[in-house]
């Protein structure tokens, strides 16, 4: 029987925008590598295939008062370093991070997550993004983001280059043999040779094949050109559809444009993004998010706002409609979060209305642990999804109650795994270890 995927987003303290706030917020949570450890080591003991960190290069420059009540990636430790950090307090459970094509060069990040994946033992994985704000731009000499498919042309090109770099030796390259003084074969070396429009690179990777081959390679991509990308590379993908109608949709379409590029559905896993609330009854899981929204600041909610819309609405009235003539006409960041807001405007909801509804396109599903698995149950049995990219509002609390409640559950109806059943994040999420291209050849 199919089993389902959990992996967890992990952000200091929570989820919400307001957890720093809530009853017992770390206030250091983002720099304690102690903070850190704890949720990775419940998460592990709840046998979750990844553990994940989300990133952007930046910190926001202004609006600094709004951002001051909302402090998110303004106090946070590097992705890569946390990671290799973690890995030792770790055995089973993958790694991923976010790095972007946008500001790296493949050799660096090629050597960084390869290093990665030796560390864990092959628990490695990337999240390719090609940023989706204008603070990172400006930290790496750009007044503002490429265009959308440029940064996306970019990003296709540093995937190629960086497989080619894990593909620089054969698996059995370095035989390390005394007794003829040779460390490696030299015939299983395979430079990279390429010249291309982003990039040129001529060279060898200085690190063996690592453990997966290459780390697992994760996306988020939503538009168009963002699900041919992930077709082509991705192995995980997490979706952003908030109903289960959607999601089976975007299910069948990123599946469906798998075999263009000679890919078979069990090459990628699609996890539904969700966040989870458990309680003792429905009420009470409400009643909890109800109060985590109340300390919200209303200048925060306008603020992600603006930012996901890529204008200003801070100069308009909270409790009136928000005028269809401050819609821009297209968006250069996130699509999908761009429609939802466009979507809520259009239903003549107020400013402050919207703010407080406003979710990045996530579903969230407050109940017991009953109902939270009869939920997961149904969107992976329609066919929405290999599994769940799960958020949780306040860490470490909602994170311990999902693991000691819920996935006793999920086991019990034999969706989720008792053991995990292999040393390496491929084996756990069952995708193949792809070859090394010039045996292949």
């Amino acid at each position: 029987m199919p089993q389902l995927v959990l992996a967890t987003l992990v952000q200091p303290n929570g989820s919400h925008l307001a957890s720093w706030l809530a009853p017992g917020a770390q206030d250091d949570a983002g720099t304690n590598i102690d903070w850190y450890r704890r949720i990775a080591r419940i998460a592990e003991d709840g046998k979750l295939d990844l553990f994940f960190i989300a990133d952007t290069p930046a910190a926001r420059t202004d609006h600094l008062k709004a951002w001051s009540r909302a402090p998110v990636f303004m106090n946070v430790l590097e992705p890569l370093t946390l990671l290799s950090a973690l890995a030792g307090s770790t055995s089973h459970i993958g790694l991923g991070g976010t790095v972007s094509t946008s500001f790296y060069e493949p050799y660096n990040l090629a050597r960084q997550f390869g290093a990665l994946d030796h560390i864990t033992g092959g628990r490695a994985a990337w999240n390719v993004v090609t940023s989706a704000n204008d603070y990172a731009a400006k930290n790496f000499g750009q007044d503002k983001l490429p265009p959308h498919a440029e940064r996306y042309a970019r990003a296709r090109e540093f995937v190629d280059v960086t497989f080619q770099l894990w593909d620089t030796w054969e698996d059995d390259a370095f035989i390390t043999d005394h007794e003829t003084c040779q460390n490696f074969l030299p015939e299983k070396q395979h430079p990279v040779a390429h010249e291309g429009t982003h990039f040129r690179v001529h060279g060898a990777l200085n690190l063996a094949r690592t453990p997966q081959g290459r780390p697992v390679i994760l996306q988020a991509g939503a538009s168009d050109t963002g699900k041919d990308f992930a077709a082509e590379t991705a192995e995980v993908v997490f979706g952003t559809s908030a109903t289960i109608e959607g999601a089976v949709e975007f299910y069948k379409d990123l599946k469906g444009r798998l075999a263009k590029y000679g890919r078979t559905p069990d090459m990628l896993k699609i996890l539904a993004g969700v966040t989870i609330v458990v309680g003792d009854s429905k009420e009470e899981a409400e009643a909890m998010l109800a109060g985590w929204q109340a300390l919200l600041h209303p200048d925060v909610g306008v603020m992600r706002l603006s930012q996901d819309l890529e204008t200003d609405l801070s100069d308009l009235p909270l409790d009136e409609p928000v005028p269809d003539h401050r819609i821009p006409t297209h968006s250069n960041h996130h699509q999908a979060y761009f429609a939802e807001i466009v979507g809520l405007i259009r239903q003549g909801l107020t400013l402050r209305e919207i703010a407080m509804r406003y979710n990045r396109s996530k579903a969230v599903i407050c109940g017991t642990p009953t109902s939270i698995a009869d939920d997961m149950q149904a969107w992976f049995e329609a066919g929405a999804c290999d599994g769940f990219m799960l958020t949780f509002p306040v860490l470490p609390a909602c994170l311990e109650a999902f693991t000691a409640k819920v996935v006793p559950e999920l086991r019990r109806r034999g969706l989720f795994r008792t053991e995990y059943t292999g040393t390496t994040l491929r084996e756990n999420l069952g995708i193949p270890r792809p070859g090394n291209r010039h045996v292949a050849k």
